[in-house]
């Protein structure tokens, strides 16, 4: 009787387990994986080198790779983004899931409308915006990235960089900037969609 409690007990606890692993929703990182896979194009890659590039562990690849299958951003083979599903959760969604607190006046690494591919397509306000990083080069209102590790990725990746530039200018961005990041997002994203 004893035994077969035991055994009961067990097999809830593997379900409960088994039901919140198979999808607890999406984390900021998943954006980060998927935007870095559009990055990359047609080039093959491995998990361990998004995480080695990401600055991330291949723990959490799997991880964001896993809750963007189920999510349906990526295909089952998890090597593919669903660039329709990704488009519609960024320009729609992410300014909501992922909304962003301006803080107090930092050196980073410029962001939003205040780097390229944005900011020399609009006149260029007072405003600036930056993810703190203290081998940054530039000042302005520090805006949390969507990981922690993101301004030192970028510095080493331009694609990711103006990829994450967009994501920001449709996370904080006016009418006419999210515009530009729309029409930005979908060159990128036809570009995959080709290679």
């Amino acid at each position: 009787m004893i035994f077969s409690n035991i055994v009961y007990i067990f097999a809830i606890r593997e379900l409960i387990i088994y039901c919140v692993m198979k999808h607890s929703g999406m984390k900021p990182q998943d954006i980060v994986v998927l935007l870095k896979m559009i990055a990359l194009k047609n080039e093959l890659w491995t998990s361990a080198r998004l995480a080695s590039e990401l600055k991330i562990s291949a723990s959490e690849v799997s991880g964001a790779l896993e809750r963007c299958r189920i999510a349906k951003l990526v295909d089952n083979t998890k090597r593919k983004v669903n660039v329709l599903a990704l488009e519609d959760f960024l320009v729609h969604g992410l300014k909501y899931v992922y909304p962003p607190q301006p803080g107090a006046i930092v050196r980073g690494v410029a962001t939003s409308f205040s780097a390229e591919p944005i900011k020399s397509k609009i006149r260029q306000g007072s405003d600036s915006f930056v993810w703190p990083y203290k081998h940054g080069s530039d000042r302005g209102q520090s805006v949390e990235p969507l990981y922690r590790t993101v301004p030192e990725a970028c510095l080493v990746d331009s694609s990711l960089y103006e990829l994450l530039v967009i994501a920001d200018t449709l996370r904080m961005g006016r009418v006419r900037e999210m515009e530009i990041a729309i029409n930005e997002l979908k060159i990128r994203l036809n570009d995959y969609a080709k290679s």
